[in-house]
């Protein structure tokens, strides 16, 4: 068997990095704007009313349409409240970084709860429609940061 050394830090490190100069940053920045949460739960609310109306166009039936819409909830709501959370602003890099983790659980553990509670909520639950609207629904973080205005690739 063949001993190898250890590769200490440094060597592990890129030898191509280079620090952006500001100019280069502020160029970085112009290409890629920040992307608004508002937008993202605008986004996630238009998706969910359309996968509603498109439940309701495909099954006939009103309490599929309800049960998508009840999914599609269980996402816009909890990312709504994380949204709101996030809006405002943290004093320091390490307070913003516990805020992000705190309100992540805050949403998780809230997603959990409604879909827990939809048996109860939901008349004639249907749990694929329940599950298809809040997966598709889910899918527009993906879209939104594909579709995003004013990113543009390096010259």
């Amino acid at each position: 068997m063949k001993n190898q050394a250890y590769e200490t830090e440094s060597e592990d490190e890129d030898p191509d990095f280079k620090p952006l100069t500001a100019q280069e940053a502020q160029a970085w920045r112009r290409r890629h704007p920040p992307l608004s949460v508002w937008r993202v739960v605008i986004g996630q609310v238009l998706v969910g009313v359309l996968v509603v109306v498109l439940a309701w166009l495909l099954s006939g039936k009103p309490s599929v349409a309800w049960s998508a819409g009840y999914g599609a909830l269980s996402v816009v709501l909890p990312a709504t409240l994380f949204a709101r959370a996030l809006a405002r602003q943290s004093a320091d890099a390490g307070a913003a970084m516990v805020k992000i983790f705190v309100w992540e659980l805050a949403k998780l553990v809230l997603t959990v709860a409604m879909l827990a509670a939809a048996p109860r909520l939901v008349w004639d639950l249907n749990w694929l429609a329940l599950l298809a609207g809040m997966v598709v629904t889910m899918k527009t973080y993906w879209v939104a940061l594909k579709l995003r205005p004013g990113v543009r690739k390096t010259d």
